[in-house]
């Protein structure tokens, strides 16, 4: 795990495995699936390595433990919809009590910039650390107006995950919100001229639903 400030690259080796395959072209919508919601729950272990724990005491069937629990924390996870709901299953497999709200942002082709079209956060968002997630980091357009969007709401914290990011991405998400932690699970080299990620792995929500 290789941390830069407050940018953290995941560089374990399951991760990293899996990731490869995500790249490949020849990797069909089901398995592509099964991929990014796999990579989300290793990346969600990750990004809660600094959630707050209590001692508690617990009887086992042969004496008392001292152990320690959560120390009631609440979590939202917020995916930028349509292909960061691929990474909410895998998250919620590890944190179930979290809620989960949604945004909707599409990238304008001419502009390339983010237009909302949807926002739905839990109702008491402002008691809650929030984790944001879509698995392309491009422009860090989209990240970037989602936050925003959410830090109007007041929560605790936020931190903002993806599968793959571009350095022009990650530099602009960085400069526009230095507070919030950013964990992906690769740079890569940059963005060509239509605003992709280079190598990347294509359009994530195409790839996710099967669409084009």
């Amino acid at each position: 795990m290789n941390s830069m400030s407050n940018i953290t690259i995941t560089n374990h080796p399951l991760i990293q495995h899996k990731l490869s395959i995500l790249r490949d072209k020849n990797t069909a919508s089901k398995e592509f699936r099964a991929l990014i919601s796999e990579i989300a729950m290793l990346m969600c272990y990750e990004a809660t390595r600094d959630l707050e724990l209590k001692e508690v005491d617990v009887e086992t069937p042969i004496a008392t433990a001292h152990v320690k629990k959560l120390s009631g924390k609440k979590l939202a996870i917020i995916p930028i919809l349509r292909a960061g709901l691929g990474m909410v299953d895998g998250m919620t497999a590890l944190i179930p009590s979290a809620r989960v709200g949604h945004i909707g942002l599409y990238r304008d082709p001419d502009t390339l910039q983010p237009v909302e079209y949807y926002c739905k956060l839990p109702h008491d968002i402002e008691e809650r650390d929030v984790i944001v997630v879509d698995p392309m980091c491009a422009t860090g357009g989209s990240a970037i107006d989602a936050i925003m969007m959410i830090k109007k709401r007041g929560p605790k914290n936020i931190k903002f995950v993806c599968t793959i990011a571009a350095p022009e991405g990650l530099k602009a998400l960085q400069e526009a919100h230095p507070d919030v932690d950013i964990y992906c699970a690769a740079q890569d080299d940059c963005l060509n001229e239509h605003g992709y990620i280079v190598p990347g792995l294509g359009d994530a929500g195409d790839r996710i639903f099967g669409t084009k």
